[in-house]
């Protein structure tokens, strides 16, 4: 099986994640930015406002080898602005062209947990962004199937440290997914989502 961190791949998923998100978040209509998710307490322009950061953060981080304590509160709070859909645009631009400079992904990236590698870090932006494309999918009534690839590439990424998941706080306890459960349904029930 070829290893999903191997540099090629790892790009290829986290713009193929990036632009899942892209779609879904280009598809939401006026009326829907204050409708609920399946993220306890998120609001669509919440989870929105979530991923966006998430973005903001990877140039600091990457690019520019800065701590965590050094960026500080620079993306707390609301990002979006009076332009949720042009703002993301932008995030996720800086967050692709960032991971896509040469030597991006041999880099120590310096996270709350400690410091990681660049790969580790940018599969855990494609996981967060693949399940998160569900939740805004369900919220705005979009199609909530997700591509197979980025699908197995988040259940492969997400499954060794899925217990330590819910108490995150982000996340709800994993259920049980039926026997005859695809990977769809196993990574979201994996990541504490009822289908």
């Amino acid at each position: 099986m070829p290893n999903p961190h191997v540099p090629s791949t790892l790009l290829a998923r986290h713009g193929e994640a990036l632009d899942l998100f892209g779609a879904r978040v280009h598809a939401v209509r006026q009326d829907q930015w204050d409708r609920p998710t399946p993220c306890t307490d998120w609001s669509v322009r919440d989870l929105v406002n979530h991923l966006t950061a998430e973005q903001l953060w990877v140039a600091p981080m990457v690019r520019e080898h800065r701590t965590m304590e050094q960026v500080g509160d620079a993306f707390d709070g609301d990002v979006l602005g009076d332009d949720p859909v042009g703002v993301w645009d932008r995030a996720a631009a800086e967050s692709r062209d960032v991971f896509l400079e040469k030597g991006a992904l041999d880099r120590t990236v310096h996270l709350s947990s400690g410091q990681a590698p660049a790969t580790a870090y940018c599969a855990q932006m494609v996981a967060d962004l693949v399940v998160h494309a569900w939740d805004l999918s369900r919220a705005i009534g979009a199609d909530e199937r997700l591509p197979h690839d980025l699908v197995a590439f988040t259940l492969r990424e997400v499954s060794p440290y899925a217990d330590s998941l819910a108490g995150s706080g982000l996340f709800a306890p994993r259920l049980t997914p039926p026997p005859d459960a695809d990977d769809q349904t196993k990574l979201l029930a994996l990541v504490g989502r009822r289908v």
